[in-house]
């Protein structure tokens, strides 16, 4: 945000010298200096200064036929070089438009520099070029900065679209007024012997000068409504001001008499009230409505007449610069907020004696899971917050006041974190679900072979959430696997919580479960396919009675069904099948069916 200097052309309301500071044609355009005040109060627009154009820039025609409704013209000159602005201050239900053309001359004023025409649906109380006042940031009302240098005429259209209007104020702004405080405004293009227009505020004192050389005699007069009446007493070069009016001062030379006047205009000063300060929780930064506190500041004045805002430090207040949002970013912590309460009408009449805190107290943040496993094999578990706020108090549920605890049982278990900020407290609560979880155990393995799609199932009874493997392999939720070539494969199980993994080996192979050696060339021998994938496999048959039949490896063509070359009788017979393993030694393998049957 651009830093800036106000400078006030404050609004006179003295509704019978209206007319003496409104110019309806640019040929007769009111010059305006560094303190010319402006009063508004527009009624009819003159001359058409557009000749029946439909538009000037953004300007469009209005109701009346013309652009010109219910307008004034003002001309300046600028004296100093930097950022120039302007506010046009009027009352929130009228809608108001300006145009500001860089011109020397009503005959060439060309299309506008900066322009506005949006209606005032939103019901603000400011237009003009630069930023709100208000801190508005977002405000369709204001065009952007301009840039100035020494010696620049421009004239200044201001047009009342509402038909409806009770004055406007001009208040200029930019960092142009930083660096020349009192003249960057050319005061030459105003020809007076009392000068331009005075704003002032109440109890200010206004002195006015008219010392002229060669003068023999001076003599007062004021008009305040009932034309002029001579100020008894006043003869002198100098008189002081007291009351709102229009003075003249006839100056009494030895080659004649100089007439000047001047008018004079004292706005009052607001009374901002005694603001209660605010307290309110959070967990990060909260947008607090500074609006909502305008009714206390203004304390029963008039919101037309006066305006709030709204800053970070006291300076900024007193100069009225740097306005906070209405819709203030609060952070945690207290903040002072700084008030000022300024005439619509004379901004140089504020008040900036008040203040009020802010107390944003944060609330506390959890960041704990809301569940948690107790592994059967450990029996107990931490939970709660593991980096806790000193300043923070903790209470469960269970009676303990500690930001973590352990426990050994399932359920449910409410951490509630409070913290307490210049008497605001602020808690928040999470509950923590708490469960049992046992050690995975292999209970038994389905295998399907003898497919095309070989099938493993690994079972168990164990009561928990687990995945599973086969070989080296991603684990997986289903505890089936398909697709699974012949051989010998690592099968694992694993809990999800980390509670314990468990491991076992099969083997995968196929074999038939029904053979019929009866001559008719199909399935006259029964033996096991991928014996080849194992390191010296070894099959033995047995009967029901666990006589042994018959011992095969992988290169038997298969059993037909005999011993001792007889034919053995229908019945189901029983096998073992054995390798050497990893280790060296001879294994047994495990979960194959392990009975066939012959039919004859």
């Amino acid at each position: 945000m651009v830093k800036s200097v106000v400078k006030t052309l404050f609004f006179l309301l003295i509704c019978q010298f209206a007319q003496s500071q409104v110019a309806q044609d640019c040929s007769d355009a009111i010059p305006i200096c560094n303190n010319t005040p402006i009063n508004g109060g527009t009624n009819g627009y003159g001359i058409d200064d557009f000749y029946g154009e439909a538009t000037t820039g953004c300007l469009e025609q209005t109701v009346s036929g013309s652009i010109e409704s219910n307008s004034a013209w003002y001309r300046f000159r600028t004296a100093a070089a930097g950022q120039l602005g302007f506010n046009i201050g009027h009352n929130n239900i009228e809608d108001w438009d300006f145009a500001l053309y860089k011109a020397s001359d009503c005959n060439t004023l060309g299309d506008p520099i900066r322009c506005n025409f949006f209606d005032n649906s939103e019901g603000v109380s400011f237009i003009g070029v630069g930023e709100d006042p208000t801190g508005n940031t977002d405000s369709v009302h204001f065009e952007q900065w301009l840039q100035v240098e020494p010696g620049e005429d421009y004239y200044l259209f201001i047009n009342n679209f509402s038909n409806v209007n009770s004055g406007f104020s001009i208040q200029f702004t930019g960092d142009i007024w930083a660096s020349h405080p009192y003249d960057a405004l050319d005061c030459s293009i105003v020809s007076n012997l009392l000068g331009p227009p005075v704003a002032a505020c109440e109890n200010d004192m206004v002195l006015l000068d008219a010392t002229t050389s060669g003068a023999t005699n001076y003599s007062w007069f004021v008009n305040q409504g009932n034309g002029y009446q001579q100020i008894a007493g006043a003869s002198t070069a100098n008189y002081e001001v007291t009351s709102s009016g229009q003075y003249r001062v006839v100056v009494i030379t030895g080659s004649g008499n100089i007439i000047s006047d001047v008018q004079v205009g004292f706005n009052p000063v607001p009374s901002t009230g005694t603001l209660t300060d605010e307290s309110f929780c959070q967990t990060s930064g909260i947008l607090f409505d500074l609006e909502s506190k305008d009714q206390e500041a203004l304390d029963g004045q008039d919101p037309s007449e006066f305006m709030v805002s709204y800053h970070n430090s006291s300076s900024d207040a007193v100069a009225g610069v740097n306005p906070l949002p209405r819709q203030y970013l609060v952070s945690p912590g207290l903040e002072t907020i700084y008030v000022r309460t300024t005439s619509l009408a004379n901004p140089n009449c504020y008040d900036a004696s008040e203040s009020f805190v802010v107390n944003a107290a944060e609330t506390p943040e959890l960041n704990f899971n809301e569940q948690a496993v107790i592994c059967e094999a450990v029996g107990s578990i931490t939970i709660g917050e593991m980096y806790p706020d000193p300043n923070y108090t903790y209470a469960w549920n269970t009676g303990e006041s500690t930001p973590n605890i352990t426990v050994s049982h399932e359920g449910e278990y409410t951490l509630t974190v409070t913290n307490t900020s210049n008497g605001t407290v602020c808690a928040a609560s999470k509950t923590v679900t708490v469960s049992i979880s046992t050690m995975p155990v292999i209970s038994s393995i389905d295998i399907e072979d003898m497919s095309a799609n070989n099938t493993v199932t690994i079972n168990t009874d164990a009561l928990g959430e687990y995945e599973f493997r086969l070989g080296d392999g991603d684990y997986q939720t289903s505890n089936v696997f398909e697709g699974v070539a012949p051989g010998i494969h690592k099968v694992y199980m694993r809990d999800l919580y980390g509670c314990g993994e468990v491991e076992d080996e099969i083997v995968v192979v196929g074999f038939l479960s029904i053979f019929s050696p009866n001559g008719d060339v199909l399935n006259e021998t029964w033996q096991i396919e991928g014996l080849s994938t194992l390191n010296s496999p070894i099959v033995t048959i047995y009967d029901r009675y666990g006589k042994l039949i018959k011992q095969m490896n992988e290169f038997d063509p298969g059993w037909d069904g005999s011993f001792n070359g007889k034919p053995l009788p229908s019945t189901d017979y029983w096998f073992k099948l054995s390798y050497i393993g990893e280790d060296g030694n001879r294994t047994y393998a495990k979960y194959l069916q392990s009975h066939f049957s012959l039919r004859r």
